[in-house]
């Protein structure tokens, strides 16, 4: 495999972009703790690239990383200077919890299925997720309840680029199989089984705009 030096080496003699260190800012760094882990995933105009936290200490694995998933160069600092810009930028970083990480923008439920009179199911690496079609429509709602059932995160998308999204699925949704009792449960007996995050339970979830 080619070494992180010699890779940018090449690109570098290829004409890739490299900014100055007025153009590179970074969004910023989140640190996400547990599962008996740490990661650090850099925001940059838009992309998220996760890092560990030697490849974060490691300038050419940094800068190599960077070039990969941007396809711009980060500027090449001294050593020290770098060192001191990667303590300093780990120093500020936003600290949440693995659970809390964004999926890939390949995020991808495995199938809705459609109970009839607004009820749902999202189905999702194994796990069933229950939905009013309120909460199906609100992204906020449905992202939250995807984190507190099936412990991810989906991508926050805008207003308009849900809506679409949402349409799509519903209008591809399969219909389920009737179950014993199910003709007998409002939309809000739909969801009582399921317990929400704490401090969810009275929240009010506002309205999109957009």
């Amino acid at each position: 495999m080619v070494s992180d030096s010699r890779f940018l080496l090449e690109r570098i003699s290829q004409g890739c972009v490299t900014l100055s260190d007025d153009e590179f800012v970074i969004d910023r760094l989140v640190k996400y703790f547990g599962n008996g882990r740490i990661r650090w995933h850099v925001e940059f105009r838009g992309h998220r690239i996760e890092l560990t936290t030697g490849q974060l200490k490691k300038q050419p694995t940094f800068r190599r990383k960077m070039l990969e998933q941007t396809g711009v160069l980060p500027p090449q600092r001294a050593g020290t200077n770098y060192r001191r810009w990667a303590v300093d930028l780990r120093k500020n970083a936003v600290e949440l919890p693995w659970r809390d990480r964004p999926v890939d923008s390949g995020f991808a439920i495995d199938r809705l299925a459609s109970h009839g009179d607004g009820r749902w199911t999202v189905e999702y690496q194994g796990k069933t997720i229950k939905y009013t079609t309120t909460k199906l429509r609100r992204q906020v709602s449905f992202r939250k309840r995807m984190l507190a059932k099936a412990k991810v995160l989906p991508p926050e998308l805008t207003p308009a680029a849900y809506r679409k999204w949402m349409d799509w699925l519903i209008q591809n949704a399969t219909e389920a199989a009737p179950q014993a009792g199910d003709a007998l449960m409002t939309e809000k007996s739909w969801l009582d089984d399921l317990p929400e995050l704490a401090g969810w339970q009275n929240e009010t979830v506002p309205e999109e705009t957009g």
